[in-house]
């Protein structure tokens, strides 16, 4: 009963810190991270609102999970999918009311900020293992049924990620590399050294 406990305020706190990094990385101005970047160019080609684009991508990729292995499908997909989006634009409103943009010694802690903090908050629902943002189980199937590393799938949906999102229009900043090459192995080691020896007990 305390492992369960655990495994679902790990997955609920994990996807709602997900959403304020996502925030936080946006008002930093320094580049999305790759998703962010796909579902904004997504955006501007359509016209629409970061939030609801999330839900319309994240929807998509949800019933190719579900068709490959729906096993990475759990309560933590399901919020993912209808809150990310909504509590990333709420926390750019709320900066905006304490910040505005121009010091880039500011705009570089943030995005540092993000970054870590999104890596960890990754891990988090990762390891709970109560289903993950549809973005996220692709890369970790692709592990699974390849004999290539996870960091390494993920730096490879990034990539994609990235340039479609550079096709529809979207800027390409230093947070868009950092995040396309350094959140594969920063969410890893997060599983390796904190968030699974927390579930799971430090001997195991």
């Amino acid at each position: 009963m305390v492992k369960k406990i655990k495994r679902i305020s790990m997955a609920l706190l994990g996807v709602a810190l997900c959403g304020v990094c996502v925030g936080i990385f946006n008002k930093a101005a320094l580049g999305a991270d790759p998703f962010t970047m796909f579902v904004t160019g997504i955006g501007k080609l359509f016209g629409l609102g970061y939030g609801n684009v999330y839900v319309a991508v994240t929807g998509i990729l949800l019933i190719v999970v579900f068709i490959v292995d729906k096993h990475y499908i759990g309560i933590a997909t399901i919020f993912n999918l209808f809150i990310i989006g909504y509590v990333a634009e709420f926390t750019m409103l709320v900066i905006d009311l304490f910040y505005t943009e121009g010091n880039i010694l500011i705009r570089l802690g943030m995005l540092l900020f993000s970054l870590v903090l999104l890596c960890f908050a990754a891990a988090l629902y990762f390891t709970a293992d109560l289903g993950v943002s549809s973005y996220d189980a692709i890369a970790i199937i692709l592990s699974k049924k390849t004999p290539i590393q996870f960091r390494l799938c993920r730096i490879g949906t990034d990539l994609i990620c990235v340039i479609i999102g550079f096709l529809c229009g979207t800027t390409v900043g230093i947070g868009t590399l950092m995040t396309a090459f350094f959140m594969g192995p920063i969410i890893q080691w997060f599983k390796d050294h904190i968030t699974e020896p927390y579930l799971n007990g430090k001997e195991n």
